[in-house]
């Protein structure tokens, strides 16, 4: 995966000489928000009002940043009004691209560019950073709306209820402090610490992702037994953010990015919830298992140099799961 700079590529692969081994993710660039009356929301600019048919959303299946603003787009019924691109799963030299030659890969729907990148540049020539899914592009301005996807979900979230009438709230007022609480050990430890451990360049910065990591899957499983969602029984942001990281463990981080201590199924409450979390309405079809396995394995060059896609076990993710429904 390489970075614009200035507004041009360059074959570029994370440095981790200059960390001490260590991984570290890059900030996104783009943070506007959509709101129903298009006023500004927390960080960027304001302009950008939910209306139907606007706003496009380019993702990657394999990616599970980009994977929670899928499941946001179907849980809040937006389907019809925000419409889809996908990426194909192999991201090598030039990065994401918009090959069409993988199953469920759609090629650049808007503009038939060729990479990701393009639509970067295309929102502005002279763009530095890495060239992101998911990205959230507004049609009518011609921008970049926000290429974080943590910011992307809670747009989603409430921006569209007055259009869909859909009006069920995954990020709580009574609840935002224990979902913010949550969300942060999950996110350092976890959702990026299956990256600090499998990008890692030394054992020490290997180490020091790794443990954090099961201490992390250790006290989920120990919270899980005793209530059906994160944050208490009502399902919200936190549950979908972790599950977008669960659902690929046992199928990429345990072997690939060598998180081998032990496996989600080994966990019975976790496995239990990450399989009730892939059968609530609408979220299984999200889930692109081909892609997730092909991408990870085949565009790592440097953790797998030979590109050889395992056989993997199949676990059954629709099993009964015994766990409460929201």
């Amino acid at each position: 995966m390489g970075v614009l700079i200035d507004g041009k590529w360059s074959d570029q692969w994370y440095d981790t000489k200059k960390t001490g081994g260590a991984f570290q993710r890059d900030t996104s660039r783009f943070r506007n928000w959509i709101t129903a009356d298009g006023s500004a929301g927390p960080t960027g600019e304001g302009g950008f009002k939910a209306e139907a048919g606007r706003y496009h959303l380019y993702v990657s299946y394999a990616c599970p940043w980009a994977h929670r603003a899928l499941i946001f787009r179907a849980l809040k019924g937006l389907d019809d009004l925000i419409d889809v691109s996908a990426v194909h799963p192999d991201m090598l030299d030039d990065g994401w691209s918009f090959a069409t030659d993988f199953p469920g890969a759609t090629g650049d729907r808007l503009f038939g560019s060729s990479h990701i990148r393009d639509i970067y540049i295309r929102a502005d020539p002279k763009v530095s950073g890495r060239a992101t899914v998911p990205v959230l592009w507004d049609k009518a301005q011609g921008k970049i709306v926000s290429n974080e996807s943590s910011e992307i979900i809670r747009m989603l979230n409430t921006a569209f209820n007055d259009l869909t009438g859909n009006t069920d709230d995954y990020y709580p007022a009574d609840l935002r402090l224990e979902i913010d609480t949550v969300n942060a050990r999950i996110y350092d430890t976890l959702n990026n610490g299956v990256y600090k451990s499998g990008f890692a360049s030394t054992q020490a910065a290997y180490e020091d992702a790794v443990y954090p990591l099961f201490d992390t899957l250790d006290w989920l499983e120990e919270r899980l037994s005793r209530q059906t969602y994160l944050a208490g029984d009502r399902l919200t942001e936190a549950d979908w953010r972790l599950f977008t990281t669960l659902v690929r463990f046992d199928l990429v981080y345990h072997t690939h990015f060598k998180c081998n201590r032990a496996r989600i199924v080994d966990y019975p409450n976790l496995w239990a919830y990450t399989r009730a979390l892939y059968q609530h309405p609408g979220v299984a079809q999200t889930v692109q298992f081909d892609h997730i396995v092909r991408h990870y394995h085949y565009s790592h060059e440097t953790i797998n140099p030979h590109r050889i896609v395992p056989i993997n076990p199949n676990p059954d993710f629709s099993a009964p799961h015994g766990r409460g429904t929201a």
